[in-house]
């Protein structure tokens, strides 16, 4: 694998701005039922953010040989998806958190109710969208999309997350958590992008699903370090919020070093599963690593 990683930047912005583009199109010029409805959707889609999921979508998507146009309608949906989760975590009954992207959480810019309802809209926008694209396999993306969502995919993470609360899990049963709470989502975002080029039994598919894996772990890893050593400021959420609410992560598991090393070694594991895609893959090397050595 090999290119020029200066480029990185250049080009995950070009993507981010794409995935916004489409996304703002949803918003754009369109008679609102709800008008506080629309505007708390919009809001809590349309912020900063680092659009990782999407970003997967496109890399992986082209690593297979998909086009741009074909993939814009899977990174929105996963991203609304994506967009929906922190809103709901956000509330009172989840992770009770005031801060999200650097800004008021949608249920403190607006209200609980007209949070939980924009969560539930921002969901089927989703699967509306992916509907609309009309994609010869709609069904498996749809499959794909449901499945990293609901009750054996985010959902299920975030309820273990919730009961672990004041527990001490011991680190598979933390990484149990974090696959389903974070690494199904990217996973699927990286199933969607390939699944956009070729068909269900294309041996690539297992590549991705590999590389998946390691890096929806190892971003969970790094995001746990991040939230002791991290600033409010340049998180745009509140650090230290794990240990104040009593949350077991990898630094109080395995102590600072420890949950790095175990990021460099999920790391590998990531590049590793890439190899029989070859140099096509270079990008999803890439934002592997760039995943790790955020700071933010």
């Amino acid at each position: 694998m090999s290119s020029d990683v200066a480029e990185l930047p250049l080009r995950l912005d070009a993507d981010r701005a794409r995935v916004n583009a489409v996304l703002a199109t949803l918003f754009d010029k369109r008679h609102a039922i709800a008008p506080r409805l629309e505007e708390a959707m919009a809001y809590g889609v349309l912020g900063n953010g680092k659009r990782l999921r999407p970003l997967l979508v496109y890399a992986a998507g082209r690593t297979v040989g998909a086009e741009d146009d074909d993939l814009d309608p899977a990174a929105a949906a996963i991203e609304l998806i994506h967009a929906y989760s922190l809103v709901h975590d956000d509330l009172p009954a989840m992770d009770d958190d005031d801060l999200r992207r650097g800004q008021p959480t949608v249920h403190r810019a607006f209200d609980e109710a007209s949070a939980i309802l924009a969560g539930d809209a921002l969901q089927t926008l989703a699967f509306e969208l992916l509907a609309d694209a009309a994609h010869p396999r709609l069904a498996a993306m749809v499959r794909t999309l449901a499945g990293a969502s609901g009750r054996d995919g985010m959902a299920a993470g975030q309820a273990l997350d919730l009961l672990s609360v004041g527990d001490r899990l011991d680190v598979e049963a933390l990484a149990n958590v974090h696959r389903h709470k974070t690494g199904a989502l990217m996973r699927a975002a990286l199933r969607l992008g390939g699944l956009t080029g070729v068909t269900e039994t294309d041996p690539r598919l297992i590549a991705l699903d590999d590389y998946g894996a390691a890096i929806g772990l190892a971003f969970q890893i790094q995001d746990d370090i991040l939230d002791v050593v991290g600033d409010t400021q340049t998180l745009g959420k509140a650090s230290g919020a794990d240990a104040a609410r009593d949350k077991p992560t990898y630094p109080s598991l395995l102590g600072l070093d420890g949950a790095r090393a175990k990021t460099q070694s999920l790391l590998e594991q990531a590049l590793d599963a890439l190899v029989p895609l070859g140099d096509t893959a270079t990008p999803l090397a890439e934002i592997a690593c760039y995943m790790i050595e955020r700071d933010y």
